[in-house]
């Protein structure tokens, strides 16, 4: 365990000024309160926050961060107060050490509602102080590395969670050799056998071409010297996991990859830069398509270098990154560089970034969704992806995702100018909308006063601000006939359990689903973003139960069953009486009832042992088998109610519907009835199939669906 001498003396390497009483005290005070608390591995639980602590004193980190990785599980973990660390050790560290705390109880690969929702807290604390990330970071960092002692199904939950947001997030915030280690330690429980094929293949690559890098590194420290160029060179081969991306993203084996070997020059000057460049390609001929310069456009965390690969000594294909030793300290730090110390003073770069400026920026590209989807989705693609950079016919670099369209580069300008755009001119010529952008193009955005937001265009852009914008105004522009459509759609469910959809009710409801009011929940139930069924159960949950929408027992509707066993419908088919079915064993599950005519028997044929001879037993049925509807129905205004009101009509609730397919001129839908009997379904059928602007209807059978029924 790292003792209290030897923390204060990796402090003060870079911070002779440092508070050494207060580290000293806080010290003491967290072994403390972890006395008798030990790990799994059996060592006393205190050597993790010291580790902690450690850990972040290699990235020169201020006293008041170092302070809460050493005190960042006491609130949580033990008998201290908040009160208590706040008189001792102040406002700013308590802040710090409850912020963590926080953190640490965020479930982020929990269900999507709530890990959306985790998400958001997360991008708040943030914003707040992003020290809190940066301890929550080395936090998970040290947990990774002695990930060995947790339980199997432990160490596989944080290895995806690590994979999943950490990773990403330390790679967002610049500190690439963070997310490399918590990528490679999460790769080693997630995929052993990979990362122990492509080990082995590593060592006999190096058999068969000897020590690459040591000779590469020499062949460039000779050709800088020549060139009078004062440098730092390094060298090594890429982590396993990069390895591995890099062969699922480009389907090839590893003898075909190119640049599994890195180098890193550091020179003094940014003119230094350019001149290691030109000495680097007169020696070595550089990959087409292979050349950034994150120099004269750096990335939105301060990330400042020039990358080039070329075909170095025997043809091998290397990467070179070429930065000043400012550069790289940004480059190895990110975000995080605004805190570093160096000889007792905070450093003056000048290409740190601000975090506040940088937190700001990052919640701008996400924009502000309205549901948790749309949240988890630009997270997602703002945590995972890399950019390109285009220029505005005045110049202006405009930053995007890799990947992005005219379309998004149109609303990363401005939502009137994406909401307008028509069309698109790149590099003087006119593309489709949906062309992928890439590096260095001029991009022209062609607008019309008249132009609005398409549904296809969901389909063609890829940034959260381009997609918030989109779906905010498609709601718009159909936010009445979605109000409409809602009010069918519960008035329908409220008459099923026998109560009408008064406004009072509907006030009700709303307020125990914790929407703004009845207008906001008619419009998400007529856009399908919430259920009738659930509307009406915020208010009648006993009537729900009583009316039938909850399944009906099975044991009471199919006959020739064998004594105790459990019969359920399948999903795949899902039949319905008097319809001829077959029961199929399933081990540990009971009998799955399916249509005679299924699909999805086929594949059981040779085993007969399995099926069981079953009927339904007729007059014991209610509306409770649930049938699914294809509908294919014309984009005008009032017909999805009116079908709605049909099936009403009939006398049948509909529990679910999807649009799975929206168009200009019409939509296509699953719709989810509760019918009693195949009669009950034909009614409602012809009453739809009857409606002149219905082009076509079929039940809706997927044997991928097989064998069960949720």
């Amino acid at each position: 365990m790292i003792k209290v001498n030897e923390l204060i003396g990796l402090i003060k390497a870079y911070n002779p000024k440092t508070n050494y009483q207060l580290i000293t005290q806080a010290y003491q005070y967290s072994k403390n309160m972890h006395r008798g608390q030990l790990r799994r591995s059996g060592e006393p639980y205190f050597m993790h926050p010291v580790s902690v602590a450690a850990l972040l004193t290699e990235q020169r980190l201020d006293d008041a961060t170092i302070i809460t990785a050493l005190l960042h599980d006491t609130l949580e973990d033990t008998k201290s107060t908040y009160n208590e660390v706040e008189k001792i050790f102040g406002p700013e560290i308590v802040g710090l050490v409850e912020g963590v705390t926080n953190l640490t109880n965020l479930q982020l690969n929990s269900s999507q509602t709530k890990q959306a929702e985790n998400f958001r807290k997360l991008f708040m604390a943030m914003s707040k102080d992003l020290r809190v990330i940066l301890v929550k970071l080395a936090d998970r960092l040290h947990n990774m590395r002695t990930i060995k002692h947790m339980s199997p199904e432990k160490q596989q939950k944080k290895s995806i969670e690590t994979m999943d947001v950490f990773a990403p997030l330390a790679g967002r915030i610049g500190m690439h050799w963070m997310r490399e280690e918590l990528e490679d330690l999460a790769f080693r429980v997630l995929n052993p056998k990979a990362r122990a094929s492509i080990i082995r293949r590593f060592i006999t690559l190096q058999k068969q071409t000897g020590r690459v890098v040591p000779k590469i590194t020499e062949d460039i420290k000779f050709e800088l010297e020549k060139a009078n160029i004062t440098s730092e060179v390094f060298g090594r081969a890429k982590k396993p996991y990069s390895v591995w991306r890099k062969m699922e993203e480009k389907k090839q084996g590893f003898s075909q990859l190119s640049d599994i070997y890195g180098f890193r020059i550091i020179t003094i000057s940014e003119d230094d830069c350019y001149r290691t460049l030109g000495a680097i390609h007169q020696r070595w001929r550089s990959v087409p398509g292979r050349f950034k310069d994150y120099i004269s456009q750096p990335k939105s965390n301060g990330y400042r270098s020039i990358h080039t690969t070329v075909s170095g000594r025997d043809g091998t294909q290397v990467e070179v990154q070429i930065r000043t030793r400012q550069m790289h300290d940004v480059a190895e730090t990110g975000v995080a560089a605004h805190w570093s110390y160096r000889d007792g003073m905070r450093v003056n770069n000048p290409f740190t970034i601000d975090p506040s400026t940088w937190v700001s920026n990052m919640n701008d590209r996400i924009g502000h969704p309205e549901d948790h989807e749309e949240f988890l989705e630009h997270v997602q693609l703002e945590m995972y992806t890399d950019q390109v950079f285009c220029f505005s016919p005045k110049g202006e670099v405009i930053k995007l995702p890799r990947g992005a369209t005219p379309l998004d580069f149109a609303y990363a300008i401005h939502t009137r100018i994406g909401n307008s755009c028509v069309g698109a001119n790149v590099n003087g010529l006119r593309v489709p909308l949906w062309t992928r952008l890439r590096n260095g193009q001029s991009v022209t955005i062609i607008t019309a006063g008249n132009q609005k937001p398409q549904p296809t265009w969901n389909d063609i852009v890829v940034t959260g601000r381009a997609k918030s914008a989109i779906r905010r105004s498609l709601r718009e522009e159909h936010k009445d006939s979605f109000i409409k459509l809602g009010r069918e759609l519960v008035r329908s469910a409220f008459e099923h359990i026998g109560k009408r959809s008064t406004e009072k009710a509907l006030t009700i409801a709303a307020k125990e689903l914790n929407l703004k009011d009845v207008s906001n929940l008619l419009e998400l139930v007529g856009s399908t973003d919430l259920s009738s069924k659930d509307v009406v159960n915020a208010i009648y949950p006993d009537l729900v139960k009583k009316s039938g929408i909850e399944p009906l027992d099975p044991m009471r509707a199919v006959i020739g069953l064998p004594s105790g066993v459990h019969v359920k419908r399948s999903r795949c088919c899902l039949p319905v009486p008097p319809e001829r079915i077959v029961g199929i064993k399933h081990k540990g599950d009971g009998v799955f009832v399916h249509s005679i005519d299924c699909g999805a028997l086929m594949e059981l044929e040779e085993h007969p042992n399995r099926w069981v001879d079953v009927h339904w037993d007729t007059g014991k049925h209610s509306a409770t088998n649930t049938v699914t509807l294809n509908i294919t129905i014309g984009n005008d205004s009032g017909v999805l109610g009116r079908i709605c009101s049909l099936i009403g009509e009939q006398r049948a609730n509909i529990s679910d519907l999807h649009f799975i397919d929206r168009k200009p001129d019409y939509f296509r839908i699953l719709v989810d009835v509760d019918v009693s009997d195949f009669e009950h379904l034909h009614g409602i059928m012809i009453a739809i199939e009857a409606d002149t602007d219905v082009a076509a209807l079929e039940r809706h059978r997927d044997i991928a669906l097989k064998p069960y029924l949720n």
